[in-house]
C-alpha cells in the first residue's frame, strides 16, 4: 500500500504531538509536516504536496475555513479534513461548503482518525459519527420546515386535487365530499389559486407528477 502522507495544523502544539503520535502506530501513514496557522499550513503544502491535511478549524493568521478554501483551489490534491470541537449544523456545511472532504469532532474515538485519513486519500467523504448524527437530524428538520408544494395544501385540497385529477366532475366531487356544488366550485377555485395553475389540465399533471395519482389508475 502506498503511504498516505499527512500534514497537521493546528495551534496546540500538545493536540498536533499526540495526534503525531497516534499516527505513527501506523506503517502505511505518514506525517510529513505541521503547522501551527493557516498561513503556515499553505506554505507547508506547497512545499510537501501531503496526500491528506488534518486542519483545525480555529487557528490564528487565517483560520481553518479560509484555509481550507485555499487548499481546494490551489492543492485540490491535497484532502482536507477539519478538526473542531463543534458538531453544529452549520460548522460542518460551512467546512464542507468550503472545500473539506472530511470533518472530525475533537472528541472522536481515535479509530475515527484513521477511519477519516484513509476516506479522505481515497477521495471520499468522511463524517465522525457525532457529526452524521447532528447533520441528518437538522436536516430532517429543514425538510420539516421547507414543505414541498403539494405539502403546503390543506388535507382538503388535497382531496379536491386527487378528485380533479382523477376525472371527476364539479358535481360528482361535490357528492364525494359531502357540500353543494357551489362549495366544490369554490374548493377548487382555492386549489388553482393555492398552486397558482388555472386549468384542470395542468392540475393533473401536476398531480401526476407529484405522486398523488397515478396515470395507470
Amino acid at each position: 500500500m502506498p503511504t498516505i502522507r499527512v500534514l497537521l495544523a493546528d495551534d496546540h502544539k500538545l493536540f498536533r504531538a499526540g495526534i503525531r503520535s497516534l499516527l505513527q502506530t501506523f506503517d502505511d501513514i505518514d506525517v510529513v509536516a505541521e503547522a501551527g496557522d493557516g498561513r503556515e499550513a499553505l506554505r507547508l503544502i506547497a512545499a510537501h504536496r501531503p496526500d491528506v491535511v488534518l486542519l483545525d478549524i480555529m487557528m490564528p493568521s487565517l483560520n481553518g475555513l479560509d484555509t481550507a478554501a485555499r487548499i481546494a483551489r490551489a492543492f485540490p490534491r491535497s484532502r482536507v479534513i477539519m478538526l473542531s470541537m463543534h458538531a453544529d449544523e452549520d460548522s460542518v456545511l460551512s467546512t464542507l461548503r468550503a472545500g473539506a472532504l472530511g470533518y472530525l469532532v475533537k472528541a472522536a474515538h481515535p479509530a475515527e482518525l484513521e477511519l477519516a485519513i484513509r476516506a479522505a486519500a481515497r477521495g471520499e467523504r468522511f463524517l465522525s459519527s457525532a457529526v452524521s448524527e447532528h447533520v441528518v437530524a437538522a436536516s430532517l428538520r429543514r425538510i420539516e420546515r421547507e414543505q414541498t408544494s403539494l405539502e403546503r395544501l390543506t388535507p382538503r385540497r388535497r382531496e379536491v386535487l386527487q378528485l380533479v385529477a382523477e376525472g371527476h366532475t364539479t358535481k360528482e366531487i361535490a357528492t364525494k365530499l359531502g357540500v353543494s356544488v357551489k362549495t366544490a366550485e369554490a374548493y377548487r377555485g382555492e386549489l388553482m389559486k393555492a398552486l397558482d395553475i388555472h386549468d384542470v389540465a395542468s392540475l393533473t399533471r401536476y398531480a401526476v407528477r407529484t405522486g398523488l395519482v397515478s396515470l395507470d389508475a
